[in-house]
């Protein structure tokens, strides 16, 4: 078992992560669909994605010496209806280092390949911009 989770009541949803014991709760969405005050499921799916290319860099970036400290993403999740889902997520990845033509190429190849944008469905627009230390 990954984690376990379980509806608290009140739209507070808390998962458990089973090898560490960390605790991460999420919400249920309002009916219209307002701005919350905390994150939702869609909004922690959405934010994976950041999660997963920040953790590839590190993970593949090591060999290259490749620092990423202080790197950022701000994203924005976008979601369509008919049926409700996650249509866009937009990614500004800011990276407080300057990178070589090279480095450059791999940072945005291996963004495009980590684990969860590879899984996301095709349907999902995934646009990454990318902005580097001069």
């Amino acid at each position: 078992m990954t984690s376990k989770t379980t509806y608290l009541g009140e739209s507070k949803i808390e998962s458990v992560h089973e090898a560490s014991g960390e605790v991460f709760s999420t919400y249920v969405p309002s009916n219209d669909f307002t701005v919350r005050e905390h994150f939702s499921p869609t909004d922690i799916f959405a934010t994976a994605l950041a999660e997963s290319v920040f953790a590839s860099l590190v993970v593949l970036g090591k060999d290259r010496n490749i620092d990423i400290t202080g790197a950022t993403c701000e994203l924005k999740k976008t979601m369509y209806f008919e049926p409700r889902r996650i249509g866009e997520i937009f990614c500004v990845f800011k990276f407080p280092h300057s990178y070589s033509p090279e480095e450059k190429e791999f940072v945005e190849n291996t963004a495009k390949t980590s684990p969860v944008y590879l899984s996301l469905h095709p349907d999902i627009k995934k646009i990454f911009l990318f902005e580097y230390q001069n």
